[in-house]
């Protein structure tokens, strides 16, 4: 499914991507969430915006709220149109788990941790995305905080 980007002029909106493009949901969750009707990205950010929300969702699907809590940040971060799914994963890896928190961190910062996770974890930093990228992504978690 391609995204949808709900945007005005001069308006970051947030992206909605297939629940199914989500990283780390294995196909039963999928197929739980999608029973719910949650079978975007945006609906499952709806779907556990409090605590208790996310509380319910873990009881309803019988699975430990860890996991709730871990897609309910990715769906959070995967708004951002160029973090999207492709990125959302890596960003909650190295410690930065909704948009509000990135767009408080100085990008440098973010690229740093990023590119410290790539080497440690991958032994290659060929595969880090750029300063560009991840200064793009602070600016739009900036903008989409800001609205």
């Amino acid at each position: 499914m391609k995204p949808q980007q709900r945007e005005k002029k001069g308006i970051l909106r947030s992206r909605d991507w297939a629940i199914q493009d989500l990283p780390g949901l294995d196909a039963e969750a999928q197929t739980q969430l999608m029973e719910r009707g949650i079978v975007s990205t945006l609906q499952l950010c709806q779907q556990t915006a409090t605590a208790t929300q996310r509380a319910t969702l873990a009881s309803d699907l019988q699975i430990h709220l860890q996991h709730i809590n871990k897609w309910a940040a990715l769906a959070d971060l995967s708004r951002l149109p160029s973090v999207g799914c492709r990125y959302c994963g890596l960003l909650l890896h190295a410690g930065i788990a909704s948009p509000a928190q990135l767009a408080h961190a100085p990008f440098q910062q973010v690229h740093q941790q990023i590119l410290r996770l790539q080497v440690a974890e991958l032994k290659r930093k060929d595969l880090c995305p750029s300063l560009q990228e991840v200064k793009q992504w602070v600016q739009e978690a900036v903008q989409l905080h800001s609205n």
